[in-house]
């Protein structure tokens, strides 16, 4: 089979498939990549430990922080403690929430993380303002206006003194 059948066959079945865990399968939520094709991840109860993914998905299926997976348990193992069976995707996590198989573990962590992002929005957006109050103050005396510009609050903003900026065209 070539690697492009392969690759098709492969994002089919994780895309199309709808499977629910077995008994010894857990949900997992993926915490971060290491790397090596190894994954740590957290299962609802709130153990942590790393998970390997098999060939199959490797170069076809990408994991990211914050994904949900199936995982298969390995009995020998000591750090790596399970083997990737499945990727869940919005999909598949609804229909296992109408099937009752989600952890209910999961479901505090979304609603928390859900209004925990608004609060600290909320939070850079009064920061923002204050900046853009500041700023404007000072570009009253300047010709130009800056207060129009957008302002990224996913960036910490680092204010330039006018003194550093003159000296240094001194210098030149």
């Amino acid at each position: 089979m070539s690697k492009a059948t392969k690759r098709k066959h492969v994002v089919k079945e994780v895309l199309c498939d709808y499977v629910q865990p077995t008994e010894n399968q857990r949900i997992v939520r993926v915490l971060g990549s290491p790397g090596n094709n190894l994954h740590e991840v957290q299962t609802s109860e709130g153990e942590k430990f790393l998970a390997s993914m098999p060939t199959k998905f490797r170069k076809n299926i990408w994991i990211k922080r914050g994904d949900y997976l199936i995982v298969d348990p390995i009995a020998e193992g000591e750090k790596v403690r399970a083997e990737i069976a499945f990727i869940l995707y919005k999909d598949h996590q609804r229909l296992l929430q109408k099937e009752g198989f989600w952890p209910s573990g999961f479901n505090e962590e979304k609603t928390e993380l859900v209004n925990q992002p608004k609060q600290s929005h909320q939070k850079t957006e009064t920061k923002a303002s204050e900046v853009e109050k500041s700023q404007t103050d000072e570009s009253d005396t300047d010709s130009e206006d800056d207060s129009e510009l957008f302002v990224n609050t996913n960036r910490v903003h680092y204010e330039d003194s006018d003194e550093e900026t003159e000296s240094d065209g001194e210098e030149n």
